[in-house]
């Protein structure tokens, strides 16, 4: 009775394993599950809740740049403050988020809102 409970136990966990359920309890240790279309890093600010995301994307539009950017900030608020809500500077002109060129790179400003 042993020897059939373990061989039913082993064959769940081998069944569980090839299904992605690991990754999803315990997730993909805040890496994309494809790659992005752009380099960034993120640069907190003195109050640690705000942060600048740089994305080295040339002469790219935000709608390109934008996943690239929300991953950063995402993983951030997420192990920082347990939630991924972030608030964007927003360019009055275009209603989208702001930010600046500094050559090939872009910068923007947000801000962790969870909790």
């Amino acid at each position: 009775m042993q020897v059939s409970k373990v061989v039913i136990l082993g064959t769940v966990i081998l069944m569980l394993a090839g299904c992605g359920v690991r990754d999803r309890l315990f997730g993909t240790g805040g890496q994309p599950d494809r790659a992005l279309p752009f380099k960034a890093k993120l640069v907190r600010g003195e109050d640690r809740r705000n942060f600048q995301v740089q994305v080295k994307a040339g002469g790219a539009t935000v709608d390109q740049a934008r996943e690239s950017v929300r991953f950063q900030a995402t993983r951030y608020c997420i192990k920082r403050y347990g939630g991924s809500d972030a608030d964007w500077q927003i360019d009055p002109a275009t209603g989208d988020w702001a930010f600046t060129r500094n050559g090939d790179e872009m910068v923007f400003s947000g801000r962790c809102t969870t909790r």
